[in-house]
């Protein structure tokens, strides 16, 4: 059996910029064929991805970490400081084909070490309402649904996850 493993990568090199271009891609294209039956125009997508980098993902506020699977960058997790004791998970994913495989747990293991790490007591997220099953792995994460936390136009539920120190 291959294993999973994890680790930080700057967020513009070009293996974190190909796994963000496939995340938005995936995301982008749900959104509008479930609200406008369309796949996203390719100059739309191109203008989405450059607008919506977020801020770095790199330490002492935040990391981006890859999964890796059998050598191939599998999936993405990251973290930013939002205060200094609660972290914000995004970028969560996994590529279609590496999905089933243990990935996402390896992945937000990983990354609420390392918002421990960073001095994180809690994680928050946010994600949207057609995401199920983002929404389910949260649930068997141990992230239970909460009020909301921010204002983004996708945000449609938000998560909030205590995180017990790790000995």
């Amino acid at each position: 059996m291959t294993a999973w493993t994890t680790a930080p990568e700057p967020s513009g090199s070009p293996v974190a910029l190909d796994l963000w271009r496939t995340y938005y891609t995936e995301l982008s294209d749900r959104y509008y064929l479930l609200h406008e039956g369309r796949r996203t125009d390719p100059t739309e997508l191109e203008r989405g991805i450059a607008e919506d980098s977020g801020p770095p993902l790199v330490p002492p506020t935040g990391l981006l970490l890859v999964g890796w699977y059998d050598g191939t960058p599998g999936g993405t997790a990251g973290i930013r400081m939002a205060d200094a004791t609660t972290a914000e998970l995004t970028r969560v994913f996994i590529r279609e084909g590496l999905r089933g495989k243990g990935g996402s747990t390896v992945l937000l293991t990983a990354v609420e070490n390392a918002a421990r790490a960073l001095g994180a007591r809690r994680m928050i997220l946010d994600t949207r309402h057609d995401l199920v099953e983002a929404r389910a792995l949260y649930a068997r994460h141990g992230y239970e649904e909460t009020e909301r936390h921010n204002h983004s136009q996708y945000a449609e539920h938000w998560f909030r996850k205590e995180l017990l120190k790790t000995t």
